[in-house]
């Protein structure tokens, strides 16, 4: 976690407050910028998964398993941006925490269990993909809405209980009390771990989910990359321009999943890594470097909603409808404009 001593360059939180921590002060023109960057994050973070919300919420025609599971992950990315963003841009940028020690507590709870909520959604989303690509002829009888309850249960209370009973319980700063004491000043609401508790929470927020992610994408890459070989090598040549709609929709799902890998990699990998390295390096990563990390885990869940989203013909149509009003108006046209989508 970063390092609150304080530098030449550095102003109070609370000026006429002794035990103020101490604030950096950044130019102007930075301070411009990274508001205008972090809110323009926060507004594509909330407004992207409110479109994803009400597209599958308001028409019955995107009413299905597979979508519920996409809208409970866009509930919780919005969340994320609604309630946790804009505190951590404040505190990101100015160094100091002005909402006082229960709200910082429950910000904490909050930012730990929507994080990891979101990324237990893509772990699920994963599964369901891969009943659908390697196992199509069985996806109906086994990904059934009680089994999407199921995850979209999982994805919530296990996240819930992990994060509030971190928090509460002060666990994960056993063994470095001392140290925790020397950071306490007002203004000051950071998460600091000690070396088991960074393995633990890394593992079980990022590193499980997150191998189970990338095998089965890798393994629904390959399926969908051998099965549009088989098509290509098995098609006679006469028939080749009738398949060329599977071909192509085989090598864009491949497509498409090679980019959620690397989004979801590069945008959690470097916090987890600093997560777990941090206590063992005495603390010392700098406090810019590691609200850097955490900024690039957030904009996953900005992302989301274009991946999941935008990916999809018919979030594509829902979007403009909503954007146009159109949504206001009833009537055949809505069954038809989905019809080939869904």
């Amino acid at each position: 976690m970063p390092n609150k001593a304080g530098t030449l360059e550095s102003l109070y939180c609370y000026d006429r407050v002794n035990t103020s921590c101490l604030r950096k002060i950044r130019s102007s023109s930075g301070l411009t910028a990274m508001y205008f960057f972090m809110g323009a994050s926060i507004i594509l973070t909330v407004g992207g998964n409110m479109a994803v919300v009400i597209s599958i919420s308001h028409f019955k025609q995107l009413h299905s398993p597979t979508n519920f599971l996409i809208l409970s992950l866009a509930a919780t990315d919005f969340l994320l941006g609604l309630v946790v963003m804009p505190y951590s841009m404040v505190r990101t940028i100015e160094s100091c925490w002005y909402y006082g020690d229960r709200f910082c507590t429950l910000h904490t709870c909050c930012d730990i269990m929507l994080c990891t909520a979101s990324i237990f959604h893509l772990c699920f989303i994963s599964i369901d993909r891969y009943y659908a690509v390697c196992h199509p002829l069985h996806y109906m009888t086994r990904i059934t809405l009680p089994v999407i309850e199921g995850f979209v249960l999982i994805g919530w209370s296990i996240p819930f209980i992990f994060a509030f009973g971190l928090v509460l319980s002060n666990i994960h700063v056993w063994g470095i009390e001392e140290y925790v004491e020397s950071l306490s000043c007002t203004g000051f609401c950071s998460l600091i771990f000690n070396q088991i508790w960074g393995v633990l929470c890394s593992m079980i927020a990022f590193f499980i989910p997150g191998t189970v992610m990338v095998a089965t994408y890798v393994h629904i890459f390959t399926v969908a990359n051998r099965q549009a070989k088989q098509i290509d090598t098995i098609t006679s040549e006469s028939r080749r321009h009738s398949n060329k709609v599977p071909l192509k929709r085989e090598r864009k799902a491949a497509k498409t999943l090679s980019i959620v890998m690397g989004v979801f990699i590069l945008c959690w990998l470097p916090f987890f890594i600093l997560t777990i390295a941090d206590p063992f390096l005495g603390f010392s990563t700098p406090e810019d470097l590691y609200n850097a990390a955490l900024w690039l885990g957030y904009f996953n869940s900005t992302f989301n909603p274009i991946i999941y989203g935008l990916f999809y013909p018919w979030f594509r149509k829902a979007f403009c409808i909503i954007i146009t009003g159109a949504i206001f108006s009833q009537g055949s046209s809505m069954m038809n404009l989905f019809a080939n989508n869904v």
